[in-house]
Formats: C-alpha cells, sequence, structure tokens
C-alpha cells in the first residue's frame, strides 16, 4: 500500500464512478466499453495532456505540481477531503516524512485531562487506525457495554472501531442507518492510508478487514474518503432504546482525537444519554426501562459522514 500505487488506484476508481452525463458531456447514443470517464475526456477537463494523465494513473509520474492535482480533483468533481487526500498520494515518499516507522499511539496527558472534564457525555479517545485508547464510563457504555470496561487499558486487548463497525454483531446492530456509519469508518481509514502509506499496522488491519468482509471490500475498493468530524446518527442501545447522537471529532494537536456523542437539550435523546448513565451506576440486579423506542427527533439527519 504505497502512495505511489494507491494514487492510481484512486484515480482509476473516481474517473470510472464519473458519469460523461455527470459534467454535462454528451455520448451521442454510443456503446461505451468502459464505466465512467475515458482517460482522454479526464484529461481534457483537467487541461493536462492524455500521456501525462495516462503516467499518473500508472503511477510512473510524482512529480505533478500542486496547481495540476487541482486542475484534477476539479475535472474528477472531488471535495475538499478528497482534494487534499489527492495531494497526498501525489507526494514522494521523500517529501512525506513519514517514511519511518509510526511511534506507538498513546493518550496524551491533555486527553486524559479531556476525558475527566466529559464525565457526564459519552467520551472515546481514538488513535489514527480507529483504536479505542481510553474512554470514559458514558463512552463505554454507549459504544461498547458489551465489552469489558479496562479492554482499553490493554494494547493487546485493545478494541478497534473499525473492527467492530463491521465484524462485530452487537456494533453492527447498534447504528439503525449501519451503512452510513460504515462508509464513514471506511473513509476516515482512506485518509489515514494516504497520510502514512508506511504504516504496516494499518496493512494489516485492512488486509484483516477485507478477508473477513465482504461489505469493507467492496467499500475500500470504491476509494471513497471521509473526514469524519461531525455526523449524527441514530442508535439502538439495548439499555436506553432509539436516540440520536451527533459525534464529533475534537483534534486537539498531534496525537489521538476524543470523539463525543452529544444530544439537544431537552430532546428524547438527551433523557435516553441521562438514563444509561443512571443504568450504569445502578447495582447490576437492578432493573432498568428501556427508553420509548418511536424514532427520535432529527432520524436520519445526516450532518456529515463520520
Amino acid at each position: 500500500m504505497n502512495g505511489t500505487s494507491q494514487l492510481g488506484e484512486f484515480l482509476q476508481a473516481r474517473r470510472s464512478q464519473l458519469r460523461p452525463e455527470d459534467i454535462g458531456m454528451p455520448t451521442y447514443g454510443e456503446r461505451r466499453r468502459v464505466s465512467g470517464l475515458r482517460r482522454e475526456e479526464l484529461a481534457l477537463l483537467a487541461g493536462v495532456s492524455v500521456s501525462y494523465y495516462t503516467r499518473l494513473e500508472q503511477g510512473q509520474s510524482l512529480n505533478a505540481s500542486p496547481e495540476v492535482l487541482d486542475a484534477i480533483a476539479g475535472a474528477l468533481r472531488l471535495d475538499e477531503a478528497e482534494r487534499l487526500h489527492l495531494h497526498d498520494l501525489a507526494r514522494p515518499e521523500r517529501q512525506r516524512g513519514r517514511g519511518r516507522r509510526p511511534a506507538p499511539e498513546r493518550v496524551t496527558d491533555a486527553a486524559r485531562q479531556l476525558l475527566d472534564a466529559l464525565a457526564d457525555v459519552p467520551a472515546v479517545v481514538i488513535g489514527r487506525r480507529s483504536d479505542v485508547l481510553a474512554w470514559n464510563r458514558l463512552g463505554h457504555a454507549l459504544f461498547a457495554g458489551h465489552l469489558e470496561p479496562d479492554a482499553a487499558e490493554s494494547p493487546a486487548r485493545r478494541p478497534n472501531m473499525a473492527r467492530l463497525v463491521f465484524l462485530d454483531a452487537h456494533t453492527r446492530e447498534l447504528y439503525a442507518d449501519w451503512p452510513s456509519k460504515a462508509k464513514a469508518v471506511v473513509g476516515n481509514l482512506r485518509l489515514v492510508a494516504g497520510q502514512y502509506p508506511q504504516d504496516s499496522a494499518l496493512h494489516t488491519l485492512v488486509g484483516e478487514l477485507s478477508a473477513k468482509s465482504p461489505d469493507f471490500a467492496s467499500m475500500w475498493a470504491d476509494h471513497r474518503v471521509k473526514d469524519c468530524t461531525v455526523a449524527a446518527y441514530e442508535m439502538r442501545h439495548p439499555l436506553v432504546g432509539s436516540l440520536t447522537v451527533t459525534q464529533q471529532t475534537l483534534s486537539h494537536g498531534p496525537g489521538p482525537n476524543v470523539v463525543v456523542a452529544t444530544a439537544a437539550a431537552g430532546s428524547p435523546s438527551r433523557a435516553a444519554l441521562d438514563l444509561l448513565s443512571q443504568a450504569i451506576d445502578r447495582p447490576a440486579t437492578a432493573a432498568v426501562t428501556p427508553a420509548p423506542t418511536s424514532a427520535p427527533e432529527g432520524r436520519g439527519a445526516q450532518v456529515s459522514p463520520g
């Protein structure tokens, strides 16, 4: 999974997904042997020669200027996250400064302080490969209450959110719109793969998920990328029923990020989170009455994939 091969695969995949009618290009009823745009059509849209664009797709040119990359991004109708991903893939290894093996990830003091401050909000510390490095009690209860609370403390037992989403039945059932969550997870891993092409642990994770999950393999082949920052998801929690939460990624500098889940004050979903907090504070033998399972406010409202 080096940058050169990723660049060619990304360009080919995105070109094949862009149809002539998407850009107002007439086809005059001709039978086309390729899905999506032809190389010469994309090159014309980007204002570059066909031979040069072909070399890019074949990984034979690693010196594309930012202006050329932006022109290709425009021709492919890429959004901002996808445009930056294209620049990452086209950057030579010597310029990336990431040839060294990435250092082991750890929870920073700042992240632990943030977890402490967010005691009443579900919060999880996530590494770049989606490893769960730490969580507070509500974060554990909301996202992975079926796992041991101390699982995140041991590197050998540490949960991985991508594995949970694709390989764990409890997590799959947790999301009412599972495909949306799954695509966001894959899109984020694609971004990381472009930023850290030498990360062998990431390669292993992608290989494992591709082998064990046809859904992951199919989504990975699409080369879609997503910057997971804010998104609303309807969740079906076994203890408190249906609720809609906004998952937000809080970036506080280099290192792992903190993901929090919030609900609007006074909403049924906020009441469900409060009930979840009460439930995990009760003795194990105490009965818990789930919240109503009727559709919560904002059902299906996607703020942004993540």
